[in-house]
């Protein structure tokens, strides 16, 4: 591997990984960040699937005139929102290689005000 930073993301990403999964009744909440939006996944690892997303990309959230940190506080809570539709309250976070500070920090942060736990 080259000594760059998607590598070494890559490499912080499987040690993350190695620790954490996520099952039916305790799903992976999975954060994922471009430059422009960001995106959150709830992950049975057991299974394979994605219970439920959300992204910066929806129309409600598109549509609101927010720095991205906004959006992505307002990601975290739809995610939860749509979490505990589905009767889920308690989740495992993988940041994914990233830092956990500015748009990372700020949908847990959603996710926890909404009333997810982690």
């Amino acid at each position: 591997m080259s000594n760059n930073k998607a590598s070494a993301r890559q490499k912080i990403k499987y040690r993350i990984r190695k620790k954490i999964n996520g099952t039916s009744s305790l799903p992976r909440l999975s954060v994922f960040r471009s430059n422009s939006d960001i995106y959150a996944q709830l992950i049975d690892d057991s299974n394979g699937v994605t219970i439920a997303a959300a992204s910066s990309r929806q129309k409600d959230i598109q549509a609101q005139k927010a720095p991205k940190s906004e959006k992505s506080k307002m990601v975290g809570s739809a995610i939860a929102k749509k979490a505990t539709e589905l009767g889920i309250k308690q989740v495992v976070f993988d940041r994914n290689g990233y830092i956990y500070h500015g748009r990372v920090k700020a949908v847990a942060e959603g996710a926890r005000e909404a009333g997810l736990e982690f």
